[in-house]
């Protein structure tokens, strides 16, 4: 795919800052708190929200850039990719859906890097059949007053803002009953629990619980029922987006591991010479590559306004299948060295990991492909 001037020029200045900046620091901040002083400098970089309005602090650049600059970030940092990304997509909503004042107020600050929004959607008894959201909200006066648990959610102990879907309706009502919120900062009520995760610990998982918390009428996104629409309509852009973070993380991996086999020595001349060091690399930056042409293609169907449902979610399973496997291979080859925490292979690998469930499973997407393809038909009963 050819790329315009000030798409490549972006893209070169996130992969600088991705090589010089993110990059040395990348495991020492594995353990600790999310570093806001780098987030609010992507954003003052224009890293972040660079398809949304430039009234709005964005570049008003397509979705395509958005891609180039997560895939560059991810290079040097596969946690701190995620904010581009979780930005482009909670702010898309707030702008379609809430009042212009909220839209107005929080999403400058969130293409700043001032303000984290978490989107909260999974629950306990329901992560890929997100029809079956219990998390309450009923209404009282003028008020809408939320009672339950999202659990798994992205950014839940660093956000300060919230995107919550809850129920409106009645159970039976399916994916109709849902509605989407807004919670502002500093609204009473809510409790985080952060979990222990395998990998993408900067980014934090957790569990938020929700006390008769108590949101004014137009703090709903949308009319009642419609929240479970606006969401997934989401999900085919971040999709296409997280393959290209999963390809940046990879694409880093293979090219320490093609400089170590260059340079290591084993029975006299570099291992890069034997076929079974060297053949699992070159596949995988076949894989990759494929992976890529896969999500600008996505992407680039996205703004001619085209379907793209199917192909976000051959996105979806393949970038982090494939990366996880391509990294676990760039480890191989640097033998007892790329074992230790001494190269960030093992790091990439386990951060990756998460994406394999976050965001829709293989299944799910399988099947999301599979309905695409012969409707109704694929739908198990």
């Amino acid at each position: 795919m050819i790329f315009n001037d000030d798409q490549t020029a972006l893209r070169e200045a996130a992969d600088r800052f991705a090589r010089e900046v993110l990059l040395p620091g990348y495991q020492k901040r594995e353990n600790q708190p999310f570093d806001r002083d780098l987030a609010r400098e992507m954003g003052s970089l224009g890293f972040i929200g660079t398809d949304l309005p430039e009234e709005l602090g964005g570049l008003g650049q397509t979705s395509i850039t958005t891609g180039l600059v997560a895939e560059a970030l991810a290079y040097g940092d596969f946690n701190m990719s995620a904010l581009p990304v979780n930005v482009s997509l909670n702010a898309a909503v707030l702008l379609q859906y809430a009042p212009k004042a909220i839209a107005r107020e929080w999403v400058p600050k969130m293409i700043a890097g001032e303000k984290l929004m978490a989107i909260c959607l999974t629950e306990p008894r329901g992560g890929s059949d997100a029809a079956r959201i219990e998390l309450r909200a009923r209404r009282r006066g003028g008020d809408y007053v939320l009672t339950g648990e999202k659990t798994s959610i992205t950014f839940a102990d660093c956000a300060d803002i919230f995107l919550v879907f809850a129920r409106t309706g009645r159970p039976e009502d399916g994916a109709k009953g849902v509605s989407a919120f807004f919670i502002p900062e500093g609204t009473p009520g809510i409790a985080r629990l952060k979990f222990n995760d395998i990998g993408h610990r900067v980014v934090g998982r957790g569990s938020l619980f929700f006390e008769d918390v108590v949101l004014p009428e137009e703090y709903r996104l949308g009319p009642e029922g419609t929240g479970f629409t606006q969401v997934m309509h989401g999900f085919d852009y971040s999709r296409a987006l997280i393959a290209l973070e999963c390809a940046g993380a990879a694409k880093a991996s293979l090219d320490e591991a093609w400089a170590y086999v260059k340079d290591r020595q084993a029975f006299g001349r570099p291992i890069g010479q034997f076929q079974g060091v060297s053949f699992p690399l070159a596949e995988g930056e076949s894989i990759i590559e494929a992976i890529r042409q896969l999500a600008y293609h996505t992407l680039q169907l996205r703004e001619a306004g085209m379907p793209h449902t199917s192909e976000a979610a051959m996105c979806k399973w393949m970038g982090p299948k494939h990366a996880m496997e391509v990294i676990h291979n760039c480890l191989l080859a640097t033998g007892h060295y790329g074992y230790s925490f001494d190269l960030p292979h093992q790091q990439r690998m386990r951060d990756v990991m998460g994406l394999q469930i976050g965001d829709g499973t293989a299944g799910v997407m399988k099947q999301i492909i599979a309905r695409q393809k012969i409707g109704r038909a694929a739908v198990p009963y």
